[in-house]
């Protein structure tokens, strides 16, 4: 469930911007906050994360870690503007979920952008291309890729099939045996000779694992 934006300035007052949360004045959708939302496409690990509309950092705190609510003259129109840059900037179009909501009186916009699939990326602004479009969430700020940052992201385009993915934290107790004597029955119909019926027990359940049979748990 998206956060709300009282929860979100919450955590800004006691802990900062962080890699997830990211607050802005925003009286229009741009560059600022298109980069942030390819950041948060981007990152691997991260899971996505927050921008918050219509809030900055109070420009009378001497130490420079407080917030102030804004609020925005026009939040239909900034959100419409963001979905539609949103879908026309980059590379490949980015849905964010998009709120209005009302904080301290002001309205504001809570904008929750997810992490692309890692086949997805990199999401990168279109006009300024590889490498300078493409953003990546390194603390509370947004970096241009660098070389090296591509070949991490188009890294993650190598991805398993799901039926040829190992599975984590998988044992024999997770095997139906009922499911395991019936793929013995078809197998060797299918080829009488095939090398797994003369596989033991655990090496016949890790075929059904996903594992070689080196892997399989006793």
């Amino acid at each position: 469930m998206i956060r709300t934006a009282e929860d979100l300035l919450q955590e800004l007052l006691a802990v900062d911007e962080s890699q997830r949360i990211e607050a802005k004045r925003a009286s229009q959708i741009d560059r600022s906050v298109m980069e942030t939302v390819v950041a948060f496409s981007n990152e691997p690990g991260l899971g996505g994360g927050y921008l918050l509309l219509g809030v900055e950092r109070d420009p009378d705190d001497l130490f420079g870690t407080s917030y102030r609510v804004v609020g925005l003259t026009d939040p239909d129109k900034l959100q419409s503007d963001l979905a539609s840059q949103c879908a026309s900037m980059l590379n490949r179009p980015v849905r964010p979920r998009i709120a209005v909501e009302t904080l301290r009186g002001k309205p504001v916009l809570v904008i929750w952008v997810p992490e692309l699939a890692p086949a997805e990326k990199p999401i990168f602004l279109t006009k300024l291309g590889l490498p300078r479009g493409a953003f990546r969430r390194v603390g509370s700020t947004d970096q241009e890729s660098s070389e090296d940052d591509l070949m991490a992201l188009y890294a993650g385009q190598q991805v398993d099939a799901f039926d040829g993915a190992v599975l984590p934290d998988t044992d024999l107790h997770d095997i139906d045996a009922a499911a395991v004597q019936e793929y013995r029955r078809l197998r060797e119909r299918a080829n009488p000779s095939a090398e797994e019926l003369g596989w033991d027990d655990p090496e016949r359940s890790a075929l059904r694992c996903g594992m070689a049979p080196s892997c399989a748990r006793p």
